[in-house]
């Protein structure tokens, strides 16, 4: 026994002092670091293979702090999050390998309505993804968006099953969050906090532009609120909720994004409308007359757009009334152009579209001389479709705007109900927060994309597994109910 645990020591040194000794010469002959991520590589291998909440844990909190590949390694025809996209692609290969050994997993999540939304829109992705003109773009695109859904979806579904967990996902983003506005904003002192143009690049290289920092921080700022005020949350829980809404507060000014801020606004919009219990059909008859007038005074009103000449500013005021500038603002007016040829894309290939992810390699000769401003370019660097509707549109046709529209439709019908039908008063406001927050990137998705990304994916599933989660916790609760003697 003794001699035993003399042979294990012995190894245990021999191999640390040998590893000690390669990644010296590593660092001295090559001058390379790559085996100091070694160990660390290891740790996180055996996490994922005896425990998948921590993996999901470790991604919610490095999503804000990730960097892209290209920043590490420039060059390389590819390009990923580090570390969070081998994290989630470990995941699925491991998720799928438990599968096939155990052969099961909840019912209640796969068979969820939201669940089917979603296996119809990955099969659509499939199928255009065979008939794409740059079919390996969009089967990594496939791929990428399944590793997405697995871990961020299904796994965080899981995850939550109980009513637990929810407050630690959150915090986990929130924590690394406020760790990038904290840089940025020390960064944007040194330009001046009110220049709008240094929003721009101040949050590199951790968010690639201020628009996707503000997406964020809206997506965050309702379950701040919720932290803060909800009774059922301890005094010294709130003191610390305050302090993160301050923050993630500060980071949604600072970001000059105005597709942030006006989904902030309808968000507040539906908020009371959920508070006053609004019934649809009223809501749905002014939505019909809304459309009505807008299309009988739309003459009119492109006249009044045109004559605002507003440009985007560090003046608050002047930044938000430039949104409905068209004639002069670049950066609307650029919006305006990749949506164009985002329609004409898709007029030409209306069934199949030209294939997920394709978009910016394929937009180039539909842009028309008129439409092209000081900001456009042919290579597509400067964002995609900028739509998270007409982007799906144009890469994989009617129906992927259609399958993506029923995901979201889903979501919305699914997180109302389970609000009206949960008792727990604690997830009751969990799941208000979640379908609010949500809502601010549906509404946030007509001015930009970044579901490609993991700085909105993680939200953006995390957000829904937790309303699909709860909505089953409420449905168990209505059955329990039935049970009970009258």
């Amino acid at each position: 026994m003794l001699q035993n645990i003399y042979i294990r020591l012995s190894l245990f040194y021999l191999l640390s002092v040998g590893f000690i000794a390669l990644n010296l010469w590593f660092v001295v002959q090559k001058d390379m670091m790559v085996l100091n991520a070694l160990p660390v590589l290891l740790a996180i291998l055996l996490v994922a293979i005896y425990s998948f909440d921590k993996i999901i844990y470790l991604v919610a909190f490095f999503a804000p702090l990730s960097i892209q590949l290209h920043e590490v390694l420039p060059g390389l025809g590819f390009d990923m999050y580090l570390p969070t996209e081998p994290l989630l692609f470990g995941v699925l290969i491991l998720f799928i390998l438990k599968v096939i050994h155990e052969r099961r997993f909840d019912k209640k999540i796969l068979l969820h309505p939201v669940s089917i939304a979603i296996y119809i829109n990955l099969f659509w992705l499939l199928i255009t993804s065979f008939t794409s003109s740059m079919p390996l773009v969009s089967f990594k695109f496939v791929v990428a968006r399944i590793w997405f859904v697995v871990a961020l979806y299904f796994l965080t579904a899981k995850l939550f099953s109980e009513g637990k967990n929810m407050e630690k996902y959150v915090w986990l983003y929130v924590a690394a969050f406020m760790i990038v506005v904290f840089y940025a904003t020390f960064r944007h002192l040194g330009y001046g906090l009110w220049d709008k143009q240094a929003a721009h690049f101040v949050v590199s290289p951790f968010y690639t532009d201020h628009t996707s920092y503000g997406a964020a921080s809206a997506l965050f700022l309702p379950f701040m609120v919720v932290f803060m005020f909800h009774p059922n949350f301890s005094k010294r829980f709130k003191i610390i909720s305050a302090f993160g809404f301050s923050i993630v507060l500060l980071g949604f000014i600072l970001s000059y994004s105005r597709a942030a801020w006006l989904s902030i606004v309808v968000t507040l919009v539906v908020w009371v409308i959920l508070l006053l219990k609004i019934r649809f059909k009223p809501l749905f008859i002014t939505f019909l007359a809304l459309l009505a007038l807008f299309f009988t005074f739309q003459t009119q009103i492109f006249m009044k757009l045109e004559n605002n000449s507003k440009q985007s500013s560090a003046n608050m005021m002047t930044h938000i009334s430039s949104m409905s500038n068209i004639t002069t603002d670049a950066s609307n007016l650029e919006r305006i152009n990749r949506w164009s040829c985002a329609i004409r894309m898709f007029a030409d290939k209306p069934v199949f579209g030209y294939g997920p992810g394709t978009y910016m390699f394929q937009y180039a000769p539909y842009q028309l001389t008129k439409d092209r401003t000081i900001i456009s370019t042919n290579a597509g660097d400067g964002g995609n479709a900028h739509s998270e509707y007409l982007g799906p549109l144009s890469e994989s046709g009617v129906l992927g705007l259609l399958t993506f529209l029923l995901i979201i439709t889903v979501v919305i019908y699914t997180g109302v109900n389970a609000y009206t039908r949960i008792r727990d008063q604690r997830l009751k406001q969990l799941v208000l927060a979640a379908l609010l927050g949500l809502i601010t990137y549906y509404i946030h998705g007509f001015l930009n994309n970044f579901l490609d990304t993991d700085k909105l994916s993680v939200p953006f599933w995390g957000f829904t597994a937790m309303i699909v989660a709860i909505d089953i916790i409420s449905k168990n609760q209505d059955k329990k109910e039935d049970l009970l003697p009258e």
